[in-house]
């Protein structure tokens, strides 16, 4: 095979690869279709109990870590602000408006190793199962980057009756 043969090769298979790339997510963009974000601003007269850098790592389906949501605001891994309140908790994610996770959405805070490409220290990451709609249960997972895992899911874990650790 010539030189020239073998390019062609290679770029018809990385075309290939990335029009399935393509199809593949946007099937999952579907699927997920119903799913949104939760949204809006703190609500008056939260009171802030902490604020944290955080690397938002992704959503999943509840205890599924490698099942990846394509939710608009939450399908891509970005910087955050996260603010927690005695109300919820604000994620400020790059780029998007502010999502607000209100106290009684939350329903358990723990720690975990592995969530899809993210894989860390034992318990370097904190995961907050969440209710996104009446029928689905979902886990947000954050990498702190000015705390330890351990601080920041104690002071999440304080909004829910139940807290634990996962590897």
């Amino acid at each position: 095979m010539t030189r020239e043969g073998a390019l062609l090769v290679i770029v018809a298979v990385a075309l290939a690869l990335i029009g399935v790339a393509v199809w593949a997510w946007s099937r999952r963009r579907r699927r997920d279709s119903g799913l949104a974000a939760p949204v809006g601003e703190l609500p008056s007269g939260a009171k802030t109990l902490a604020e944290h850098e955080v690397l938002y790592v992704a959503t999943t389906r509840h205890d599924e870590p490698l099942e990846r949501l394509a939710i608009e605001g939450l399908g891509f891994r970005s910087r955050a602000d996260l603010t927690v309140t005695d109300a919820g908790v604000a994620l400020d994610l790059t780029g998007l408006p502010r999502l607000f996770l209100a106290r009684d959405r939350i329903l358990t805070v723990d720690q975990a190793t592995v969530a899809i490409d993210r894989v860390v220290e034992k318990d370097g990451l904190v995961r907050v199962a969440w209710q996104i709609d009446p029928d689905t249960l979902v886990d947000s997972y954050f990498r702190p980057q000015n705390s330890s895992a351990r601080v920041l899911a104690a002071q999440l874990g304080a909004l829910t009756t139940t807290t634990g650790t996962d590897s």
